[in-house]
């Protein structure tokens, strides 16, 4: 006696339909699971057989032997427990194949309840894609579900229900479907409740109108980290397609907040110094997207950066450069996407007062070395901005004006943001930061004598190939947010100004 339901798993953050082959042989008794199953699929012959029989249904006595197709892909995840059960009835005579293909996804507890798991929004679309239309899943992911257009979504609380629908005893339960949430943005760092810090807000509006990447650089206590949790309410709204990778994502990590729909606002992710390369990158046992990816489509902000392992640093040169990272491991190699802004901050040296004006530092040659080396070079040329960021004077402090708001900034943000949606209308890409050599020849054309300044900061500045190709990225973005297509010297002159340090 022979069966076939199909399930689903998450592969990374994408999902990956999964033929569940059953086979009933008159043998010795015994369940097993072929297919490259880990050990939570493994153990899920433990939770079916439980679950089968708590449910009021007899499980085969005879050789039960499952295959999940295809054979060389890893299984991970409980979420192919439903589809086992449903594989075992079909087999066993006890319950009528459906007309129209099903997908199952979902958990099986001991007692025949349904469980919710963790990538259902990511199955959900690979079997929309797949060509299958009717999906049945735990009541507690059929919100998430019902996200995705073009299918039927069908919860239940139990196998028993589960059956009960499949056979037709029982309706369906209606789930309504859930549109992308415009949740009020509750980010409270406003830069208007910034003191002084002019040329940094500057900087910072630079990189936020591009998607380019900021290092701070400056004492404790002159607003590095102020400055850095006030960039969200600059960044421009998420499209829906934004929306829809970045909640695939969280909903893989399992961090998906319940009747939360589409994310809207864009991530901003700061992770502590002492996380290791595998919560950075993403991976582990079992693998989940790391903090690169959380960060997809927001902004990552590492503060104290010489506090991170230099290994953990690392780790971002991929994702920087390329806007997806890989990771690999013994049967399986995950892609995760990680296209995201960098904003980090460090002091100049271990004490922090090497550019105070009015504190001397401590801290020896050697100290300052060390500190500073922890930073490779080919990390900092990634980096688009190097601001540095002065102490407060007193009248700066003590004043009782405001700066300018936030929302003034962003529409200028804004404004720069759809000229680079036009201008990369059928290239791929979405912002300044993201283009590629082709995209920079036929884009970043400066004139004769922004030429002419860019010959004597490459010699001056002693810069990398790929450091000359940021400075006239950045110069786009000014010109941009000038409002002028052709970039100018005074672009040139101020995409310099933002690579010129005397700390590296």
């Amino acid at each position: 006696m022979f069966a076939r339901v199909y399930g689903c798993t998450i592969a990374g953050v994408e999902g990956k339909m999964v033929d569940v082959e059953v086979f009933l042989s008159s043998q010795l008794p015994s369940f097993d699971i072929v297919g490259l199953p880990d050990t939570a699929v493994k153990e899920a012959r433990d939770r079916v057989r439980a679950a089968l029989k708590n449910s009021s249904f007899r499980f085969p006595p005879q050789r039960v032997v499952v295959n999940l197709a295809p054979a060389d892909v890893k299984k991970e995840g409980p979420q192919l427990d439903l589809a086992l059960a449903m594989g075992i009835l079909q087999a066993d005579g006890k319950l009528a194949a459906p007309t129209a293909p099903w997908a199952f996804i979902g958990e099986l507890a001991l007692d025949g309840a349904l469980r919710p798991v963790r990538g259902v929004l990511a199955m959900v679309l690979a079997a929309r894609d797949a060509g299958y239309r009717n999906i049945m899943l735990p009541l507690a992911n059929a919100e998430e579900a019902s996200l995705v257009t073009g299918v039927h979504v069908v919860p239940a609380t139990s196998l028993k229900e589960a059956v009960a629908v499949i056979s037709g005893e029982q309706p369906p339960t209606a789930v309504p479907r859930r549109k992308r949430q415009q949740r009020k943005n509750e980010q409270k760092a406003d830069f208007k409740n910034v003191k002084g810090q002019e040329s940094a807000k500057r900087a910072l509006e630079v990189a936020a109108a591009g998607g380019h990447n900021v290092l701070m650089i400056g004492p404790p206590g002159s607003g590095k980290t102020m400055l850095a949790r006030c960039v969200p309410s600059i960044l421009p709204p998420m499209t829906e397609e934004e929306s829809l990778e970045t909640t695939k994502i969280y909903s893989a990590a399992g961090l998906l907040v319940e009747n939360s729909g589409l994310i809207s606002e864009r991530p901003f992710r700061s992770p502590h110094h002492s996380l290791t390369p595998a919560a950075l990158c993403g991976g582990g046992r079992n693998p989940r997207p790391g903090e690169v990816s959380l960060a997809h489509n927001g902004a990552l902000f590492l503060d104290e950066l010489p506090e991170f392992r230099r290994e953990t640093l690392e780790v971002l040169r991929q994702p920087l450069e390329e806007g997806f990272i890989t990771v690999t491991r013994l049967q399986a190699a995950y892609t995760y996407p990680s296209r995201f802004m960098l904003l980090a901050s460090m002091n100049p040296c271990p004490c922090g007062m090497l550019s105070d004006a009015e504190k001397e530092c401590v801290c020896s040659a050697g100290q300052i070395y060390s500190y500073r080396r922890k930073i490779s070079g080919p990390l900092l040329d990634r980096i688009d901005l190097f601001v540095e960021v002065t102490r407060l004077r007193y009248d700066e402090v003590a004043g009782t004006g405001q700066g300018e708001p936030s929302s003034a900034i962003a529409a200028r943000v804004g404004k720069a943001r759809s000229l680079q949606a036009a201008r990369f209308a059928g290239h791929g890409i979405k912002c300044n930061a993201e283009m590629l050599p082709r995209h920079i020849q036929q884009f970043c054309k400066p004139d004769a004598a922004g030429r002419d300044l860019l010959r004597q900061a490459f010699s001056r500045l002693h810069l990398s190939a790929r450091a000359y190709d940021r400075i006239l990225k950045v110069a786009r973005t000014i010109a941009d947010l000038d409002g002028e297509e052709d970039i100018r010297t005074k672009h040139i002159a101020e995409a310099i100004s933002y690579r010129q340090t005397e700390f590296f």
